[in-house]
């Protein structure tokens, strides 16, 4: 999908993917190294749910406001429910709910990304500057193959876009298809997921149980990744159909949905918190248009609307009903906006100094960590890294980010050996 007022770069085009379309080249290829401590953590039914804005949230218009300067833009500061920290007043509903976010306002990936969308989203993706014939795999993929149960009826990652899909990239690397992404195009329940109306449930069984013998049979002379890889799959691809309600947000209360909002991304998030409570391990959402290269300022007023709405119902609910407890929450972009304001209105890519926001597992909310200067030009306080998130993500949800993963007999750490965790933002 492109937008009118973007840079039109091709990471802006949504690409389809099929999600019954996994093959065996990953699977059984890697292997958490510590299986008891993997346990574990599938035991505490930790959940991840990222908001990916695309194509650059401005952190002026967002968490780190500078109003009366001349890098400011038209819109005020407001009070957050915690005293001396002010946001944008384009979000009056999530200032109200600050004593559950923390903020991280010192972001420098100048770096790694130098102003591209491409590099900056596999950057705060993986924690790992891109580099040609690299691969590391995203951090949906990471929490599902780590904190997933091989019992769990739905995939362990979804990403729900407002298009039909994703960059075509491979995103879970080296884990193998299995931790692949399943695409929910603008939040539809998965193409071919209901039993065709001409078939009977008790054909429908009985074709899957001639499935099982004929595999058993198979696999009694000749087991290989493949063959395994397609009796999951098929495995996988039944249960899915049986929970296939959980897909849709007409089953939620008129009153609910109303609240969440009438737009794509309220449904989307009234959506994502029904997966979480469903059990999927990681869910993302993603909004999009935030590439505000000119009309910066209205297009943020209208996207913030949406995002102000949707994201600060879904973070009430998920502290009601006990679950943002044992859920992370990210709020985060490739990279934030320039302080100067261009001749179109607009503001350009930077990375040299922006913000994300977190909740919920393991953060230490009710702050802002970090600082800009006076005009947002500079990192004045706490710098960090993508690579100092990503350690801090798996530390959250009690991982190690030091452990390993065990590829083709080839250890990997999971997180960036340079980098560490933020203990600031840890609980």
């Amino acid at each position: 999908m492109r937008c009118p007022y973007s840079c039109k770069t091709p990471a802006h085009i949504l690409s389809r993917r099929r999600f019954l379309g996994a093959s065996a080249a990953g699977l059984g290829l890697s292997a958490f190294v510590r299986p008891a401590a993997a346990f574990q953590l599938q035991q505490q039914q930790k959940h991840v749910l990222v908001i990916w804005l695309a194509g650059g949230l401005s952190q002026l218009e967002s968490w780190d406001p500078k109003p009366h300067t001349e890098t400011g833009g038209p819109f005020r500061a407001i009070e957050t429910s915690v005293p001396g920290i002010w946001v944008s007043e384009l979000l009056p509903r999530t200032a109200r709910l600050m004593h559950h976010l923390a903020l991280v306002r010192s972001l420098n990936t100048s770096a790694a990304t130098m102003g591209d969308h491409g590099k900056g989203a596999y950057l705060m993706q993986t924690g790992r500057a891109q580099l040609p014939g690299q691969e590391y795999p995203q951090i949906g993929s990471v929490m599902a193959r780590v904190l997933g149960r091989e019992t769990d009826p739905l995939p362990g990652y979804i990403h729900i876009t407002p298009g039909g899909g994703g960059l075509g990239r491979n995103e879970a690397a080296f884990l193998g298809p299995r931790y692949a992404p399943l695409y929910l195009g603008a939040g539809r329940a998965p193409a071919n997921s209901q039993r065709p109306g001409h078939l009977s449930p008790e054909a429908d069984d009985a074709r899957h149980a001639l499935r099982i013998r004929a595999n058993d049979r198979f696999a009694s002379r000749r087991r290989t990744a493949e063959t395994e890889a397609y009796t999951t799959t098929f495995d996988q691809a039944r249960q899915l159909m049986e929970k296939r309600d959980v897909f849709d947000v007409t089953k939620e209360s008129c009153n609910d949905q109303a609240r969440y909002g009438s737009h794509d991304f309220g449904r989307h998030c009234l959506l994502a918190r029904r997966l979480i409570e469903a059990g999927v391990t990681f869910v993302q959402v993603t909004h999009s248009n935030y590439d505000t290269h000119n009309e910066n300022f209205s297009f943020h007023l209208e996207q913030l609307g949406e995002f102000d709405q949707g994201f600060s119902n879904l973070i009430e609910d998920l502290a009601a009903r006990g679950l943002l407890q044992h859920t992370l929450v990210i709020v985060m972009s490739e990279f934030g906006r320039t302080p100067n304001i261009n001749y179109l209105y607009g503001r350009d890519h930077w990375d040299a100094c922006w913000s994300i926001a977190l909740a919920g597992c393991g953060i230490r909310a009710g702050q802002a960590f970090g600082a800009t200067n006076d005009k947002g030009t500079e990192v004045k306080d706490a710098q960090i890294g993508a690579g100092h998130l990503f350690h801090t993500y798996l530390q959250a949800v009690g991982i190690d980010p030091t452990d390993d993963f065990a590829t083709d007999g080839r250890p990997i750490q999971m997180g960036d050996p340079a980098a560490h965790a933020v203990p600031e933002l840890l609980a």
